[in-house]
């Protein structure tokens, strides 16, 4: 079986960061890529808030040239889900889902946070065809068209915004009777002329015959004067949250109840020694590119000291 000191599990500007530290603590890293090389930033378009890049960079561009990074100091970057882990053991042991086993001294989980879905049949019939969680991504599409933005916090408000600057029209579907979003945020969308906001609204379906065309909604669902009608729509954005990518390790690390791994007093440290957590995967509240990477530069020096402590 293969050993290594050091092995990463994901590859988003956390699991990178972790890469180019450890491996210039010349631990060798072997890291995963997990199911979205590049983490969710691939799926941006201009990152304008990453310090360096004072004229802003492609998402993708941008995760390439932290790869290289990691890889000019000697991480080894593999394609690869990981499917199993245990930690009952040391070193503990990792099986990635063509059944290889690593044995690895530290472990850093890096394995980021996935869009929510409503969970209507539709969605999965119409992804790609009208269905989008990334307004960023897939904006582009809908120049001059109208669409829907589900969701009432910051994200919703910001992709809204984002999707007034090209669309015709944008309706905000939120469930409750107001916006859970920040002041700024909340103010940006109602003095938008382009957005209107759909207070207390459940989506209950989508339809169309060649992608979306509309949107079946529900006013003030399961009230006397509850109202069901069409909305038609070209483009269906999903805004309501994240799920944080972390189910395999469930049997093992202390999680909170949304599933975001619990560390301990601000540092990237689990209730498993040796075992660390950094970026989207352990952070509920910031969410940003640039914390990830420092969170994953933590991780990396705590792995490091760790091994050092115990003479691995």
């Amino acid at each position: 079986m293969e050993k290594t000191k050091c092995l990463i599990i994901g590859s988003g500007p956390a699991g990178y960061t972790a890469a180019i530290y450890a491996g210039r603590a010349n631990l060798i890293p072997v890291l995963y890529c997990g199911l979205q090389t590049g983490g969710q930033l691939t799926q941006t378009t201009e990152v304008e808030n990453f310090p360096g890049y004072p004229q802003g960079v492609d998402g993708n561009q941008m995760m390439m040239d932290i790869r290289e990074q990691a890889e000019r100091f000697g991480a080894d970057l593999r394609d690869g889900i990981i499917t199993k882990v245990d930690f009952g053991q040391r070193p503990f042991i990792v099986t990635v889902e063509d059944g290889t086993e690593i044995a690895a001294d530290t472990v850093i989980i890096a394995t980021g946070a996935s869009a929510k879905y409503l969970g209507l049949d539709d969605e999965k019939k119409y992804n790609g065809q009208g269905v989008s969680a990334c307004a960023t991504c897939d904006g582009f599409f809908y120049r001059k068209k109208t669409v829907a933005v589900v969701g009432g916090g910051d994200t919703a408000c910001e992709e809204a915004s984002y999707l007034a600057g090209l669309c015709k029209k944008v309706y905000m579907i939120v469930r409750k009777p107001y916006l859970r979003a920040s002041d700024v945020m909340k103010k940006r969308v109602e003095e938008n002329e382009k957005i209107e906001i759909l207070y207390e609204h459940n989506t209950l379906g989508l339809y169309g015959e060649n992608g979306v065309e509309g949107a079946h909604l529900v006013k003030r669902k399961g009230e006397a004067d509850e109202e069901r009608y069409d909305l038609p729509i070209d483009g269906f954005f999903l805004a309501i949250g994240h799920k944080p990518n972390t189910d395999v390790f469930k049997p093992w690390l202390d999680l909170d109840e949304i599933g975001y791994i619990k560390t301990i007093n601000g540092t990237p440290r689990t209730n498993i020694e040796g075992v660390f957590a950094a970026g989207d995967c352990a952070d509920p509240t910031y969410r940003q590119a640039i914390v990830a990477a420092g969170s994953g530069c933590k991780a990396a020096l705590e792995a490091e000291r760790w091994l050092a402590e115990h003479n691995l």
